[in-house]
Formats: C-alpha cells, structure tokens, sequence
C-alpha cells in the first residue's frame, strides 16, 4: 500500500476535533482546529466519539487509552496511526464518521450506542469500509462488527457491594440517557442489591445526558440529603458531577462517610479527597481491550464483519475493582461472581424483570 498524505482536516463543530498520533510522526493541533499535515502509510484506526471527550475519566477515555496501547503494541510495524473525533452534539456523528472515511483510516470505531443509527446509514453507503459499533449492534451489514458488553453482570457485582456496604441502608444510581444499556446497568444493580440484602432501598434517578455534570450533581446532592450514603454512577462524563458533590461533602464533614462507585473505568482517582478516598470500588469495562483485540485480528485479516460479540465476566471482559470494599464485601462479591460465571445466577437485563421482594 502506498504511502498517504493527510493535510488541513478541518473539525465539524465549534469544539470537535480530530486528534492524531503516528509513530515516528508528531501532530500538533492549530489554533482554528484543523491539523498539520502528516505523513502516514499502511494501517490506521479512527474512533468517533459520543458527548464527553476522550478525558470523560470514564467510557470514551477508556476506549481512547486502548488505542493508544494498540499503538503502542504496535510500534515498529509501518503506520500504526490512530485517532479520534470528538463529537459534542448528535448531529455531528455522521459528518464526522464521513470525515473519518475521506482520510482514509482502515477501521472506523464508533464509541457508544448513540452512533448505531449513523454508522448504520454511512457504512451502508461505503461496503468497503470497516466500522465497529460499541455497545449495540447492527444487523445486515458485513462491514460492521458489533461489540456489546453485558453490563448487568458487573452491575450486579456493584448492587451487591453497595446493598453491603451501606451504613444506612439507603443507596442510590445515577445513570446517563435512558437506552438499553443502560437498562441493562439498572436491571443488574437491582437485582444485585436483592441478591445481597433485599431490605436496602434504592432510589434510581436519570440524568438525561451523559454530558449534563452539573444536573448529576444535583441528583446526587438530594440522595446525599436523604440518607443514601452509596452512589453508583452510570452516566459518562456526566458522572463527575456525582464524584464532585460527594467530595465537597466529605470535605466538608469527613465524619459523614459517603461512597461512590465508578462504573467502565476504574475511577479510585476521582474519588480522592482531602482527608482519603471515596470511591468505594469500580466496575470496570475492558471496552480498550476489546478495541484493541478487534484491531489486531483485522490487521491479520480477521475483521469480525457482521458478527455481534458479547463480553462477560466470563470472557474477563468486565471486572470490579477491590477499591475501598472491605475483606467480607469483597468475599461475598467474588462468590456472587462466581456463580454468575457458572451460570448459577443469570442476570436480568431489563429493570421490570427484577422481581421486587416479598
């Protein structure tokens, strides 16, 4: 394959804007958004982004850092470029997925659910260009792979380790925009929470956004007040603002224990405060691994087109942290795990199909 040059790419949007790193090759960004020219060569990978960046602390950052490694692994193998475009609204997935095609980048990573109905319509228009869909899926398209994670099972992991961690017996979720995926982090905190202790009440409230800190954070203020000493956040970038209002809090009054627990990267470092820490564990989603994983195969001539794969505790795709869980939490959470990987327990998918206890 012959050399390639990319020059001036222009952001779509105010604030969007492609990022690149090349081995051997640096790339600054200018002051207008646009990019340096820069000389690349054989294989190259693009993830576009949903709301948050790639400094979200929790979904895109996580699949931004594995394409890093996999550039990283990579080094020595001619063009092992990657990329991402940020998006800041819904109406610039699909400028910026065709962005993305005219610079010619070998596979084309769409991050997150929001991008399914964009990348449907575009890689319909270009069967010869490779797309990813992460955490939903697409059917019919031979150029698509579909990587879905199952969600409810860590965060069945996590019901459990707030349901025995709570000092008051009151734990919350805030989670993102209402979606399937989403459905699936609310049914397993659920049923997690009954599993462990059926008599923890739990109260679960939507942002709406996974871009909206300030509304996370006043969700969280108000389950704070209310006794909820245990937070589990599900809600993207969006999430900070859960993180923030609690370590203000514990600032404030450290005698007040409150917890928070992150969700798809570990998150222990936002939950540093002055007087320790308060992130109580993380449940975490190898969505870099898997970014990475379908990257090598398709290099080798394996792209899992058309396929749908779903990654479990099983495939050790998705793990919780030990974080700040005490020596008996933490034993209760590695049995409970167990079981769900021998098939003892199968975790709900859908919040109305946890049965509410007796």
């Amino acid at each position: 394959m012959n050399k390639r040059k990319v020059t001036g790419i222009m952001s779509f949007g105010l604030v969007s804007g492609l990022m690149l790193a090349a081995c051997g090759n640096e790339t600054e960004a200018t002051d207008n958004g646009s990019t340096e020219s820069i000389e690349t060569s054989d294989y190259s990978i693009v993830m576009v982004t949903d709301s948050g960046g790639v400094d979200d602390g929790s979904f895109n950052q996580s699949a931004w850092e594995g394409m890093i490694e996999w550039g990283e692994e990579t080094n020595g193998l001619e063009g092992e470029n990657y990329a991402y475009i940020a998006s800041n609204e819904d109406s610039e997935y699909i400028p910026n997925l065709n962005q993305a095609i005219m610079n010619d980048f070998d596979i084309i990573f769409g991050v997150g659910f929001k991008l399914k109905d964009s990348i449907k319509e575009i890689a319909a228009g270009n069967p010869e260009q490779q797309f990813v869909i992460t955490d939903d899926s697409i059917e019919g398209l031979d150029n698509v792979a579909s990587v879905l994670f199952k969600d409810q099972e860590n965060a069945f992991l996590a019901g459990v380790s707030a349901a025995l961690s709570t000092e008051t017996g009151k734990i919350g979720f805030v989670a993102g925009q209402e979606s399937e995926v989403l459905d699936r982090f609310e049914a397993g905190f659920l049923a997690g929470v009954q599993a462990a202790d059926p008599s923890v009440e739990v109260q679960v409230e939507y942002v709406g956004s996974f871009a909206d800190t300030s509304k996370a954070r006043q969700i969280a203020a108000g389950m704070y007040s209310n006794g909820i000493d245990v937070v589990y956040q599900g809600a993207g970038d969006a999430g900070n603002g859960v993180f923030s209002e609690a370590r203000d809090r514990m600032n404030a009054n450290p005698d007040e224990q409150i917890w928070v627990i992150g969700s798809d990267r570990d998150q222990t470092e936002e939950g540093n405060y002055d007087g320790g820490n308060l992130t109580l564990t993380s449940s975490i989603k190898g969505l870099g691994t898997a970014i990475k994983s379908v990257a090598h195969d398709t290099m080798e001539g394996n792209f899992p087109g058309g396929k749908i794969t779903q990654l479990g505790l099983k495939e050790e795709a998705i793990y919780m942290t030990r974080g700040n869980l005490s020596e008996e939490v933490w034993t209760a959470v590695e049995e409970f795990k167990e079981q769900i990987i021998n098939g003892d327990i199968v975790v709900p998918t859908n919040p109305d199909e946890v049965t509410a206890p007796e």
